[in-house]
């Protein structure tokens, strides 16, 4: 397990390095100047002075530098905690990611807390009871909430919140360490959507995978052997139904930190999607690399941590 845990950890950061370069090079090939951008958004006719401020932007964002030059001096400056300066925020990035990312980061643990923790279960019910009246329940809700658009979940939630409750979630942002019960007020409801969203396919996929291993021969010698239902089914099935879920799972759990920016719209909650959303509308190079960057790296190590999973779930991978 330790040799199968090295190799993984290696692969790791030429990875990232690769998809450092990608965002960079990407960055660069998208029309626009932002140092023009800056001094021309007013629609004041180009002068001297105006010149004079492209080329002190140019300069202070490295622009003028050969791109090779560029990409290791940012590398370098982002190894050390340093993102660059934002213009259209005017602060420095890292700033930027120190506020948004701690709250993003909380809405996309508790939706996918919330997705697995609903999923799995009713996913090893459907498939344990097939074709009865819970199977089919549970079908029809998961084949809900895959047709279902993430925005019109949340304005549904919030509309049913208002109309049968006479409740509004807080539209301020609150934050974890200081307001706790506040704070859980406004990221549940976003998170509740898109669980219910996510948790879909999770149980379709739990559900479908169960159903093929249950008729396995090792699973009728369990039972043949005298053990209880409830060992059969958690302790030999799942375990060895749940390394497709896993892989779903992890890739869902990699993307969520970027992939919530439609519910930090409806439910105003200030995190990374909005940010990144934002910065790219203003051509903001640093925020937008740094972000991407980030979004990147949570990713991998997703990633990594599901490729640890697998080894700890099937030994055949960690030996292979």
């Amino acid at each position: 397990m330790r040799t199968y845990a090295l190799r993984r950890l290696l692969l790791f950061v030429p990875t990232l390095v690769g998809a450092s370069l990608l965002i960079f090079v990407l960055m660069r090939l998208v029309p626009g100047d932002i140092a023009e951008i800056l001094v021309y958004q007013t629609g004041s006719e180009a002068s001297a002075v105006q010149q004079k401020q492209i080329a002190q932007i140019r300069r202070e964002l490295g622009l003028d530098r050969p791109v090779a030059v560029q990409y290791l001096a940012w590398l370098g400056d982002a190894v050390r905690g340093d993102f660059g300066f934002s213009y259209s925020q005017r602060r420095p990035v890292s700033e930027i990611l120190a506020e948004r990312f701690p709250r993003s980061m909380e809405l996309a643990v508790l939706t996918l807390a919330l997705a697995v923790a609903w999923s799995i279960p009713l996913g090893v019910v459907s498939a344990v009871r097939q074709n009865t009246w819970l199977d089919y329940v549970v079908r029809l809700v998961s084949v809900t909430g895959l047709s279902l658009p993430i925005f019109f979940t949340g304005v549904l939630i919030i509309w049913a919140l208002v109309r049968f409750f006479r409740y509004l979630p807080p539209l301020e942002y609150s934050a974890l360490t200081e307001a706790p019960l506040e704070n859980l007020k406004q990221l549940v409801w976003p998170a509740l959507a898109q669980a219910y969203y996510i948790s879909a396919p999770i149980m379709r996929l739990t559900r479908s995978q169960m159903l093929e291993v249950v008729r396995q021969d090792y699973v009728r010698t369990a039972r043949a052997k005298g053990l209880a239902e409830r060992a059969v089914v958690y302790r030999h099935a799942l375990r060895n139904a749940l390394l497709p879920v896993v892989t779903f799972v992890g890739w869902w759990g990699g993307r969520l930190l970027g992939g919530v920016v439609v519910m930090e719209i409806v439910f105003a909650v200030p995190g990374m999607g909005l940010a990144l959303v934002q910065a790219v509308a203003y051509r903001d190079y640093p925020t937008v690399q740094a972000i991407i960057l980030i979004l990147a790296l949570v990713f991998l190590a997703v990633n990594l941590l599901v490729d640890l999973l697998y080894g700890w779930l099937d030994p055949r991978i960690r030996y292979a």
